[in-house]
């Protein structure tokens, strides 16, 4: 079964790695993570809501046009993280949430850490969190060590905080929570789960899981590069949601959002049967291309389906059955229409409707509510690569001679 676990599994393994490149990626992926389930609960109370990843910070939520809340997430194995009063990253993150107040930011806006480490006992981030919140104690040992800490690589922040106003410190000090012991990457899928359970049936839920994140990230890193799609509207995961719960049905099958637009190389399915079939009637070079992503589309989605436990085996044979008995009425039409003796010319002529057919016309679903044109297309063209269903009268003796069987 497909299983995103298996994805992250990997990226861990690479942390045994010093000069990995896993730490940076798990990082990035956490904070995907980590903002999908923020987003999922936070629809439920507000649908209206505006998400923005790395823009004033690593997730941003706005509402009315202004940010609401501010969120820098730090993903650490082993709850190995520092979260101490002199700590780097603590001080990282109050000097890029220093300048966004001195940008004037609203009033009510706030500053949430969000890590996988612990924040000591008594510690400044101790005292911002919810359950131990003394912001009067945490603003004193801020300023204690902000006046006494030699640190050179803290110094520069340390001058800018104690350069703050009294109302601005405390001003910023008010507007931060800090949410410790946060679930790591992998611990996350309870978490998500948990949030999209009643979607679908209770056993279809992973699964369920692996589409919406497969158009989350996709969605996040056209965001991340595309200034026309920086921010991530409440409405377009809702929408997303209600979609994936109409394909969840049992009258539906998903589609995996990277097969509705990949493309493959063509060149790489050249010796194909398939492809040799196209090649007899003369189909163009650019048609072939499209021949040849709709077959790798259907061949993976249906394969996915099976690993997901989506579809059995006998569901897709007769699929097939159904796909061969509409083509066969129109192949014996076809033969029939030709009658004896016709030139090549109307051999490939009457070989090249059929085909358009498949192209432009056939439509017959896997499921009733299952209607990307790719598995029906992309399906006929794994039946002709077994020769089961062919366009040229004379297929089966045109592919023996290519092939040389006997």
């Amino acid at each position: 079964m497909a299983n995103e676990n298996n994805f992250f599994g990997e990226i861990l393994s690479a942390e045994t790695s010093k000069y990995s490149a896993g730490p940076q990626l798990t990082g990035y992926l956490y904070q995907c993570r980590l903002a999908l389930l923020l987003s999922l609960q936070k629809l439920k109370k507000c649908p209206q809501i505006t998400i923005a990843i790395e823009t004033l910070d690593d997730v941003v939520f706005d509402g009315d046009g202004t940010p609401q809340e501010i969120i820098q997430v730090k993903h650490h194995f082993g709850r190995a993280g520092d979260l101490s009063n002199s700590s780097v990253d603590l001080w990282k993150t109050l000097n890029i949430w220093i300048d966004l107040l001195n940008s004037k930011i609203s009033e009510d806006v706030i500053f949430c850490i969000m890590t996988t480490a612990i924040a000591p006992d008594e510690s400044a981030t101790y005292f911002l969190k919810s359950d131990y919140r003394n912001v009067d104690a945490a603003e004193k040992i801020l300023l204690d060590v902000a006046r006494n800490s030699v640190s050179a690589k803290n110094l520069p922040i340390y001058k800018k905080f104690l350069a703050l106003s009294k109302q601005t410190r405390r001003r910023l000090l008010e507007a931060i929570e800090v949410n410790d012991k946060c679930p790591r990457v992998l611990e996350l899928d309870n978490s998500l789960q948990q949030e999209i359970w009643t979607a679908c049936e209770r056993s279809k839920v992973e699964q369920f899981l692996v589409y919406l994140e497969g158009w989350w990230y996709k969605r996040v890193l056209k965001s991340i590069n595309d200034p026309n799609y920086d921010l991530i509207l409440g409405e377009e995961l809702e929408s997303k949601l209600d979609g994936l719960r109409e394909e969840f049905k049992i009258d539906s099958l998903p589609i995996h959002e990277d097969l509705k637009t990949a493309n493959v190389d063509e060149k790489l399915y050249e010796d194909y049967v398939f492809v040799h079939q196209l090649k007899i009637i003369n189909v163009a070079s650019r048609r072939v291309a499209i021949a040849v992503n709709n077959y790798y589309r259907a061949f993976e989605q249906r394969s996915r389906w099976m690993r997901e436990d989506l579809i059995l085996v006998g569901d897709i044979e007769d699929y097939e059955k159904r796909l061969i008995e509409e083509w066969n009425i129109r192949f014996e039409t076809m033969k029939e229409n030709l009658g004896e003796k016709p030139s090549d010319e109307r051999k490939i002529e009457a070989a090249r409707a059929i085909y358009a057919w498949i192209e432009q016309e056939a439509d017959i679903p896997i499921r009733p509510r299952c209607q990307e044109n790719f598995i029906t297309r992309g399906s006929y063209h794994i039946l002709s690569d077994r020769r089961e269903v062919g366009w040229h009268v004379e297929f089966k003796e045109r592919l023996a001679s290519i092939f040389n069987i006997q």
